[in-house]
């Protein structure tokens, strides 16, 4: 069963926490972090992105990076901008976003837990990727970022979450991008043991988004020993029902040596083509092609999408399987520099820019990977492609920090 502890979160002051609050070091580039810290000295991009304050050409994993980010995090806590609750509690964490709205349990997750597959993963990580998360995590001696957890919905802890986001809040904004943050503290220990008696009755935690930050505090784990406060690490958790994923789409460079007739002769074996002024499919198994300055719809011929392996049936994996690898010479799309991914969030004018620069040849436009898929190929222990799925919103650096 999942368990759940309070901890002494590192939080913005209230007044403050619109100019701290970022978005995750992961969603953007060195030269776009520069652009939105500019200005702004209490950026926690700062602390999440440190080699904006230094030379443009400095080696993103040089040492000097990571003692930045930790002389920046020092220097918001010594300014009162972050400021440590007294002791440990539990918080809420809710996101608005349009229409959607989804809220979360702040809490210290297990390392253990997490290296035995109560925490259940879906995705590969690169050891590359786990080095800099750890160094980061290390040298700051905290955890900046959290992870994002997901769990199938329990009526219990719906009321209890209902009943606690009923009272004023500890934080509240609305940032640049138009998304609401609100933010409460549990700190009454009958409701802390409330949740965590109830968490007690949740078999299994998915990881959502963040396998690197999970698989570095696993590392730190095991080599301090679970000394302090390392046995944990940061999770937003959500309620599975609430949770919103968004395509996360394909662009390529070029046809692989056909022209675009040849190229909709070879798609016609998978699919079933239609002229289609919609580039965003309605149901899975449906995708949107752009090319030449036209869009149509393309549904996988049920011989394709018949699967019973959850893996086989993800529109990602027949995609890769029957069109970009055999057909477009995308062998492995973690490595091709022919493929672009861009997530759903930049909508699909991106991918008709993209394509009408004449920078890139094509455009695929998917239908998003459900909650309900995900957690099936996690509890069966596979893997799923990769850029299969892309979370909106996105959890906020620096609404808490966790210590070890």
């Amino acid at each position: 069963m999942a368990s759940i502890r309070p901890f002494a979160a590192v939080r913005p002051r209230s007044d403050l926490a619109s100019q701290i609050c970022e978005l995750p070091y992961d969603v953007m580039s060195s030269s776009e972090a520069r652009a939105l810290a500019d200005g702004n000295p209490l950026s926690f991009l700062r602390v999440s992105k440190p080699e904006i304050d230094l030379s443009k050409d400095i080696d993103l994993y040089a040492p000097a990076v990571y003692a930045k980010g930790a002389e920046n995090y020092a220097r918001l806590k010594k300014q009162g901008a972050l400021v440590q609750d007294g002791r440990p509690c539990l918080y809420l964490y809710r996101q608005v976003m349009g229409t959607h709205s989804q809220t979360g349990i702040v809490a210290s997750a297990s390392c253990q837990e997490y290296l035995e597959g109560i925490i259940k993963k879906h995705e590969l990580t690169r050891v590359d990727k786990e080095d800099d998360r750890v160094r980061h995590i290390e040298t700051l001696n905290s955890q900046t970022g959290p992870v994002f957890l997901t769990y199938r919905a329990s009526p219990e802890i719906d009321a209890m979450v209902a009943g606690k986001t009923g009272d004023k809040p500890e934080i509240d904004f609305t940032a640049k991008d138009g998304v609401r943050h609100t933010a409460w503290v549990i700190q009454n220990d009958a409701q802390i043991s409330g949740f965590q008696r109830a968490f007690d009755q949740i078999p299994f935690l998915y990881i959502a988004d963040g396998h690197h930050r999970s698989a570095a505090a696993g590392r730190i784990y095991q080599s301090r020993k679970g000394a302090g406060s390392s046995a944990g690490f940061l999770t937003v958790i959500f309620p599975h029902n609430q949770m919103r994923i968004l395509p996360y789409n394909r662009v390529l460079k070029d046809l692989n040596g056909v022209t675009s007739a040849q190229l909709l002769e070879k798609l016609d074996a998978v699919f079933i083509i239609k002229e289609e002024s919609q580039p965003s499919p309605a149901r899975k198994h449906e995708l949107g092609f752009f090319c030449e300055g036209r869009w149509r719809k393309l549904t996988f011929r049920p011989v394709f999408a018949s699967a019973k392996d959850p893996i086989e049936r993800l529109d990602v994996t027949l995609l890769q399987r029957h069109v970009l690898g055999p057909i477009l010479g995308i062998d492995d799309p973690r490595t091709s520099k022919r493929i672009q991914f861009v997530g759903g969030i930049r909508g699909t004018g991106e991918l008709e820019k993209l394509v009408s620069s004449g920078e890139h040849a094509c455009a695929f436009s998917m239908y998003p990977t459900s909650i309900e898929d995900l957690m099936a190929i996690a509890d069966a222990g596979g893997i799923m492609p990769p850029k299969s799925t892309w979370f909106e919103p996105k959890l906020r650096d620096a609404m808490f920090c966790h210590d070890i």
